[in-house]
């Protein structure tokens, strides 16, 4: 059964708590309060089934919202994830105060679909009626709710949809854009123009309620199906404890599908919960998906640990946001906004206070479209690029505007990348997930991006983002390099970089073997992994060579002068004849013609090589020494094995090697970190 989401919108006392209890059967009013005073303070919600006219079942669930000024905070918590409004007018009063915000907040959350319903109908004569009728058709013209439209050629003046990705930087910061037909096409939008008809009804005597349930039937037929298969976000909206159940949370499930049993996280607190039940419009459900009211008993919290404007996600996927760069639009009626104006931002039920800083520009004009870039205080909102959002004044509390997400995880920007143009937008407003990744890639320079992060930074399931760098790869936007996705040319350059970091090095020391990947890392700057992926595409491209740890250009072996190459064979020489009996390496560089610093620069060439092998501070010996005490003591083990295990004491290790006390410590010690020794007591074990 398709679920679609209908909100009520509208002055108060214009019946929009009659209205839905007329058509569903349900008080929406809960609140003994609410009950008492006779208007509504909290969102309130109810349910309905219709047959759209092809035959589909439909449950329409209602958002009813309060129309008094006081509340619009709560009004602006129910609307945010509705599908069509229905902008109740009652016919004795017209159009109102609050009629209008409520409109004006509808078009810049871009609903897309709805019906302006006449209430109180019986109260006036036919006469006054069709008056009302055509104060609203002006009021409505031009707009998603004018009943005359036949296509949509240009979007409302009031708010805009994307900024055009085409358009000059200038434009687009001053400019309210359109929504285009193929910009409707790709978000499911139908280019033909919704049905949108004033109906004129009385909850009283019923009339024009047939005829308001059949319109909601066709329009709420054209809505088209949410993704299921998208993550999950659940918004809460109500927070209370059901006896015998415990905390219950409420909420329109923007996106994905939850079921009983799932793990979730509670943002922006980072808490876990776990689903024990879930209800879908009050009856019990195994899951609950996109476009549905949901109530889910959560284990794991109580309800001091929740509270609306919270939101629920799959554990370990997205992070709250203290930034988020926007395109921000101003309502006409409203005044300019100023650079680091504060403001109450509104998304979906929650609501915090942020500072606008605008790009490129020092005020936003009243019905002007401009960039901006929106900071908390702390992480408190979880978004995503295309969610959209309201702007209230700061004081008075009043809405003066709205927009859309285009960036929920930006990066720090300073003054100067602040006053820049609209550059850092234009690439993330292209509809290509290869250009969106390209560009996310691009900024993160060497450190590229993890799948993970790509999912946190899009809101993309998994799967969907590995088609997409699949792509993106194929078109060589992106290239993947130690399991993280970098910018084809950011590539390019740390390859180049990698090689002119090699040919400084070897040129400032042309007697090192190379230089280790760990201090090449340091000089560079790239992650581990994506060093490691670089190092071997440029050594299968025989641009560098891997010899173990040491990183060198082909064919740049150490060059030595002939004093040099001379002192290297007499230091090996020295070492290799003495066996384990070595000398000590002072006396042996001593006697070279060559100045100090060289000498240490050939024994540091030789210890890298492991020609020779440092054992201790004071003792060097040759890499064969050592291979022979090797099979010196595989030959011991062979002959001393008892019951499986042979055992070597330090007397008898002099005794083998013929070797003073000096040397026997530092070599038995060495065993022992190679693993071929292991100590016991006093004795060794020759593993």
């Amino acid at each position: 059964m398709k679920s679609v989401i209908i909100g009520t919108a509208g002055h108060i006392d214009h019946g929009k708590t009659a209205l839905v209890k007329a058509l569903t059967g349900i008080d929406a009013d809960r609140l003994e309060e609410e009950k008492r005073r006779g208007i509504t303070i909290d969102i309130g919600f109810a349910h309905l089934e219709l047959a759209a006219p092809g035959g589909e079942k439909l449950r329409l669930g209602f958002v009813d919202v309060p129309g008094h000024e006081r509340f619009v905070r709560n009004m602006l918590a129910g609307i945010g994830g509705i599908d069509v409004v229905l902008l109740v007018i009652a016919a004795d009063e017209s159009i109102m105060p609050q009629t209008r915000e409520h409109f004006d907040i509808c078009r810049l959350l871009s609903v897309r679909r709805g019906i302006t319903v006449l209430t109180k109908s019986d109260a006036v004569d036919a006469e006054t009626l069709d008056v009302v009728k055509l104060e609203v058709e002006e009021f409505l013209r031009g707009s998603f709710l004018d009943p005359n439209r036949s296509r949509m050629t240009t979007s409302d003046n009031h708010a805009t949809a994307r900024p055009s990705a085409l358009s000059t930087q200038q434009s687009a910061l001053s400019q309210p854009s359109a929504m285009s037909d193929e910009l409707m096409a790709e978000s499911g939008e139908s280019t033909n123009e919704p049905y949108s008809p004033i109906i004129a009804v009385s909850s009283l005597t019923g009339v024009g309620l047939p005829e308001l349930k059949a319109a909601l039937a066709r329009i709420a037929g054209e809505v088209p199906p949410k993704d299921s298969s998208a993550l999950a976000r659940l918004p809460i909206d109500r927070v209370f404890t059901m006896k015998g159940f415990g905390t219950v949370v409420t909420g329109t499930l923007v996106s994905g599908t939850i079921r009983k049993e799932d793990e979730l996280e509670v943002f922006p607190t980072g808490k876990r919960v776990r689903v024990r039940g879930a209800q879908v419009h009050g009856e019990s459900a195994e899951k609950a998906v996109a476009g549905q009211r949901t109530a889910l008993n959560l284990a794991g919290v109580t309800v001091e640990d929740l509270s609306r404007g919270m939101t629920l996600a799959p554990p370990e996927t997205f992070r709250a946001t203290k930034r988020v760069d926007v395109s921000l639009s101003l309502l006409p009626s409203a005044k300019a906004l100023k650079d680091r104006a504060r403001v109450h931002l509104h998304a979906y039920t929650s609501e915090t206070v942020a500072e606008v800083f605008l790009y490129g520009m020092k005020a936003i004009k009243p019905g002007e479209t401009a960039y901006a870039q929106l900071r908390l205080a702390e992480p408190a909102l979880l978004l995503l690029p295309g969610d959209r959002f309201i702007v209230r004044q700061f004081s008075p509390v009043i809405t003066i505007g709205g927009g859309v997400v285009l960036d929920a995880m930006p990066p720090a920007r300073g003054k100067k990348s602040l006053k820049s143009k609209a550059a850092p937008f234009l690439s993330l407003l292209e509809r290509e997930p290869a250009t969106i990744l390209e560009t996310r890639a691009a900024r993160q320079n060497y450190a590229g991006l993890s799948l993970a992060q790509i999912v946190t930074e899009t809101g993309w399931p998994a799967a969907i983002v590995r088609q997409h760098v699949a792509t993106a790869i194929a078109k060589g936007r992106i290239v993947e390099l130690g399991g993280r996705y970098l910018h084809a040319a950011v590539s390019s350059e740390l390859e180049h970089f990698v090689v002119s970091s090699l040919e400084s090095f070897q040129k400032s020391d042309p007697l090192a073997a190379g230089i280790s990947k760990e201090q090449l890392r340091e000089n560079v700057g790239a992650p581990p992994d994506v060093l490691a992926a670089t190092l071997e595409v440029l050594a299968k491209g025989e641009k560098l060579e891997l010899i173990g740890d040491l990183v060198r250009l082909p064919g740049r072996g150490v060059i030595m002068k002939d004093e040099e190459a001379e002192s290297k064979k007499i230091i090996e020489q020295a070492f290799a004849s003495a066996g384990l009996q070595v000398p000590a390496l002072y006396n042996v560089l001593a006697g070279l013609k060559i100045d100090k610093a060289r000498a240490q620069k050939i024994v540091t060439l030789l210890l890298r090589d492991k020609t020779l092998i440092k054992i201790s501070e004071e003792l060097v010996f040759h890499h064969s020494a050592l291979a022979n005490l090797r099979a010196q003591l595989a030959a011991y083990k062979a002959k001393s094995t008892v019951n499986g295990v042979a055992k070597i004491d330090v007397g008898k290790f002099k005794e083998m090697t013929g070797v003073s006390r000096k040397y026997a410590i530092p070599l038995l010690e060495y065993l022992d970190r190679e693993r071929v020794t292991r100590r016991v007591g006093d004795e060794r074990v020759i593993l």
